[in-house]
């Protein structure tokens, strides 16, 4: 199964007649991802008939939020709740840790749609601790690439998470995924999602051929 990150309506809607099978909608390429706007996605909703999972995340750098940050998060959940399929966010308290308590009220907001714990799951030390205090305040998914610069950096990681997950959680690899590398990604770690952006020059619109080959490979 392939989610394609997707930082415009154009890349979307080709990701979609690629074959995807879900969209992950965000704004920001530059940043790796914020929140996408609420016009935006409800255009899309219109066009496409694959699930969206919008980014929750209102800006770059730090995955440690202020109160106001936290607000706004949890009042985007409010507003996208009727148009998104499920939401993509992660937050870490001052330690550098899951902070338990803000994520678990997040995906009780977002419920009962599907929530997925982003790469601020990266930054975290202990990933196996982290993995079971994610799978406690309810996501359903991890996108990791192991603590790596890319998945296949990261890909004896993310191994050990697939293993010690034991389909209590899904572990979506992430982080430099193309065509080139995902046939070996999914043999390794034995993964049933599989997540990139496809972008294979210096633009921000998917490459069409690109997520044809990562979806017959995946």
């Amino acid at each position: 199964m392939l989610e394609i990150a997707c930082f415009n309506n154009h890349s979307a809607c080709l990701a979609e007649e690629a074959g995807a099978d879900r969209i992950e909608l965000c704004a920001d390429y530059a940043v790796g991802g914020t929140t996408p706007r609420l016009e935006d996605c409800t255009l899309l909703r219109n066009k496409v008939q694959i699930p969206i999972f919008v980014m929750n995340r209102p800006r770059g750098g730090s995955f440690v939020y202020t109160e106001a940050e936290l607000t706004k998060m949890r009042d985007d959940i409010s507003r996208f709740k009727d148009i998104a399929d499920g939401f993509v966010f992660g937050v870490l308290d001052e330690s550098g840790m899951v902070d338990v308590a803000q994520n678990t009220e997040l995906v009780t907001l977002a419920s009962p749609k599907s929530c997925t714990f982003h790469r601020a799951f990266d930054q975290i030390p202990d990933k196996l601790h982290a993995l079971e205090e994610v799978i406690r305040c309810g996501f359903q998914t991890i996108l990791t690439a192991g603590g790596g610069t890319s998945a296949v950096a990261g890909i004896e990681t993310i191994e050990r998470l697939v293993e010690r997950s034991q389909g209590r959680i899904a572990i979506m690899p992430g982080g430099g995924i193309r065509s080139s590398n995902i046939a070996d990604l999914k043999s390794t770690v034995g993964s049933q999602w599989f997540h990139s952006a496809a972008i294979t020059d210096r633009d921000e619109v998917a490459d069409v051929n690109e997520i044809r080959e990562l979806k017959a490979l995946s």
